[in-house]
């Protein structure tokens, strides 16, 4: 009797196999060369990059927690001032904001698509708010043009956070070209990740750009001499190089994304227990998640992992509700589409080589829990 294949939520060792000469190649010619820290590598791929976003400037990182925190650190916080993000995203988004010398002030998301909108952005403005986060969630652009209207009638900063939707597009424009700046993650999960951490900030401000490139390298463009107090945030050039040629595979790895979307809707639509994500009117999805609200959701994680089949919960705990923001303000009850998503969200495997016959067993698998 053939045993039945696990599923995997996330196979990058198929990724690899793919386009494993290319790879390799790429990080032989970095190795030969002995040149690990910025350098050609790394400068290409900011190029690359502003190219494909359309973008007149990317200054490359050691991270997406630090393409977040450069630029905020670039604009110079003042005693109070406020920085309002998301509720419901991973905790870099906020971690960042506070690392920064912001108080981050969280705001609710859309049920429907998990991304802040210029209404829930508004609910929690205060008068100290100098720069919005909006989060690129899951791979899905958020309504941009409306939170830039709302963001330059206030006067406030926008930081795209787009490190799970590098390659998402919408009628505005990419992700991380429509903001004031915007960060990326290469984190080896993501769409384009990399072969360790790294990060990339995106600005059509040159003197923004130029003081992000300062603050990686301890404040300072020439070494030994600081007009300002930086950090050392680094991009290696391994990652970038390896980043270099999955660049090329960006896009198909996205439409292949999309096709396994189309799938799990066809297949998913007609259970009352899930509900599906929505893509708004004009929107390119990557599906870095494909996540959906469960009803019994913890039920169905475990049946789903007694089949040996991967899922994950993208968050379980609202950052209003984290122990380290006790002293934001609000509690609970305060942001109650997060804190219903928090006990309902499940994602899926999604990735590219996911391949029909799997996809159909994991939704087949939904099905049969719900009867």
């Amino acid at each position: 009797m053939t045993s039945v294949p696990s599923v995997p939520l996330l196979d990058l060792q198929a990724q690899y196999h793919g386009i494993q000469d290319e790879l390799d190649e790429a990080v032989r010619a970095v190795v030969h060369s002995q040149h690990f820290v910025m350098g050609p590598e790394v400068e290409a791929l900011e190029d690359e990059i502003a190219r494909y976003l359309g973008v007149h400037h990317a200054v490359g990182c050691a991270s997406g927690t630090d393409a977040l925190l450069l630029p905020l650190r670039a604009l110079g916080a003042e005693p109070g001032d406020d920085v309002v993000v998301p509720g419901f995203t991973f905790f870099a988004t906020a971690g960042a904001v506070s690392n920064a010398g912001y108080t981050p002030v969280f705001c609710d998301v859309d049920p429907d698509t998990f991304n802040v909108t210029a209404q829930t952005l508004e609910a929690a403005w205060t008068a100290r708010t100098v720069a919005v986060v909006p989060v690129h969630l899951f791979g899905q652009m958020a309504p941009m043009a409306e939170i830039r209207a709302l963001a330059d009638r206030r006067g406030a900063f926008v930081l795209e956070d787009a490190a799970q939707a590098i390659g998402a597009a919408s009628a505005d424009g990419r992700a991380g070209a429509v903001g004031d700046a915007a960060a990326f993650s290469f984190f080896p999960t993501k769409n384009l990740g990399g072969f360790g951490e790294g990060g990339l900030v995106t600005t059509n401000d040159a003197d923004l750009a130029d003081r992000v490139a300062k603050l990686r390298v301890h404040g300072g463009r020439q070494m030994y001499h600081h007009e300002m107090v930086g950090t050392n945030s680094r991009l290696d050039a391994l990652q970038a190089a390896v980043l270099r040629v999955k660049l090329r595979y960006l896009d198909g790895w996205g439409s292949k994304r999309r096709e396994n979307a189309l799938r799990y809707h066809d297949t998913l639509a007609d259970l009352d227990e899930v509900r599906l994500p929505r893509v708004l009117r004009g929107n390119t999805h990557v599906y870095n998640q494909f996540t959906i609200r469960a009803e019994r959701r913890d039920e169905l994680r475990q049946h789903l992992s007694d089949l040996e089949i991967g899922s994950g919960i993208y968050y379980p705990v609202p950052l209003h509700l984290q122990p380290c923001f006790a002293g934001c303000g609000i509690g609970k009850g305060d942001l109650p589409v997060t804190e219903s998503l928090c006990h309902e969200v499940l994602s899926l495997p999604i990735f590219p080589e996911l391949g029909a016959e799997r996809l159909v067993r994991v939704a087949e698998a939904i099905r049969a829990f719900y009867g």
